[in-house]
């Protein structure tokens, strides 16, 4: 009996359940949950981040996906559930720059490298109140990642995305 075709088969579908925990389950299980702000830049908008700072160019000239997502987390049910998730994607594969854990608020930087260069940085944040995630992927010079997780730049560059792209900025009415 050939067991290799029962064997391939069962690898595909081990894989295909192997991307649950990830950034792109995340964002896309979340971004039509109530109270939630979701924004992911396309490539030919990057151009425009990159006038934030001359490290904003830096950082931005490399990168191919960028996603910014504000969500509540008004409960403390609600906290720990984000703060798990969070988690599970980071789990072993990513590298822990920064954390700062304070009962249920959370500050997390973490990195995914590739030999000499970090490809993918994800910065999650978590107040009892709201939390919200900034990821990367494209190429990135390590030295230069630690330096702006160090100097709070990735929060300063998420607070930037929402003035560039919130709803003021793409012509849908708001009420202040």
């Amino acid at each position: 009996m050939n067991r290799f075709p029962i064997f391939l088969i069962a690898l595909i579908f081990l894989s295909s359940c192997g991307g649950y925990n990830s950034i792109d389950s995340f964002y896309n299980n979340h971004k039509n949950d109530n109270q939630v702000t979701a924004i992911r830049v396309p490539q030919f908008m990057l151009s425009m981040l990159s006038e934030i700072s001359p490290e904003m160019k830096a950082l931005v000239g490399n990168t191919k996906d960028l996603r910014f997502m504000q969500f509540p987390s008004a409960t403390p049910a609600k906290s720990q559930y984000l703060n798990t998730q969070m988690n599970g994607i980071t789990g072993t594969s990513f590298i822990e720059v920064y954390r700062k854990n304070d009962e249920l608020k959370r500050n997390v930087v973490s990195i995914r490298e590739k030999r000499n260069s970090v490809k993918e940085i994800l910065i999650y944040n978590n107040n009892n109140q709201s939390g919200s995630f900034l990821y990367f992927n494209g190429d990135f010079d390590p030295i230069k990642v630690r330096e702006m997780a160090k100097n709070e730049q990735f929060t300063k560059f998420g607070e930037h995305i929402i003035n560039q792209f919130g709803p003021n900025t793409l012509g849908t009415p708001t009420n202040n």
